[in-house]
């Protein structure tokens, strides 16, 4: 072989070699500092065009075997249910794992008038959410619930995409453990398209 195809062919070896030897995401796990918190900040809803979304708090997804953060979230979510309906707005829960209208706790089990959707993940698939909401000339959502790597990160993604605003109380939605709660967060405020139209907030900085 002519010396100057050994030196291109070490020349090419020698940039192909590193990337394929570049550490992976699992490599540098261990050693992955996380990122600052988002920001949060007060909200003042606007009742006319906003409605409170009860994600998953029956009881296959909000026990305290699985999700005790979930249970413990309750009486402050309660607060904010009380504020929704003491102000007239629209309040749509969501069933998931299963679950019935019977398996929601009694604190905050919804009234005969409140609609309940039945689905995975994205609480907008294959249910009638969007209509109800724009049937009731809703803007944006106020996110709560269970659990937060599942119905609300995927509810709240559909529901930016969708068009909505949307508010997410960080102490009131939880997971399995803190960590998930925190990915979803940081996505929430991070991602493409999702971050533009997701205000994060605290359920005590809610003023209706």
């Amino acid at each position: 072989m002519p010396l100057r195809s050994i030196i291109l062919a070490l020349l090419v070896c020698a940039t192909v070699v590193p990337a394929a030897n570049a550490a992976t995401i699992i490599d540098e796990w261990a050693s992955i500092k996380a990122p600052p918190p988002p920001a949060v900040k007060p909200v003042t809803v606007d009742k006319a065009t906003t409605a409170l979304l009860m994600l998953d708090f029956n009881e296959q997804t909000c026990n305290m075997q699985r999700r005790p953060r979930c249970v413990a979230s309750i009486p402050h979510v309660k607060k904010v249910l009380d504020e929704a309906r003491a102000a007239q707005m629209p309040i749509v829960y969501s069933l998931g794992g299963g679950g019935k209208p019977s398996d929601l706790p009694s604190a905050i089990a919804p009234t005969a008038d409140e609609p309940i959707v039945s689905s995975g993940v994205d609480k907008f698939a294959n249910t009638d959410l969007e209509k109800i909401l724009k049937d009731k000339g809703v803007k944006t959502v106020l996110v709560v619930g269970a659990a937060a790597h599942g119905a609300v990160l995927y509810t709240v993604s559909t529901a930016a995409t969708r068009g909505f605003k949307v508010i997410v109380p960080v102490d009131g939605i939880s997971a399995d453990i803190p960590y998930a709660e925190q990915y979803t967060v940081w996505h929430l405020a991070n991602a493409p398209r999702i971050a533009d139209a997701v205000t994060l907030t605290t359920l005590d900085w809610l003023h209706f």
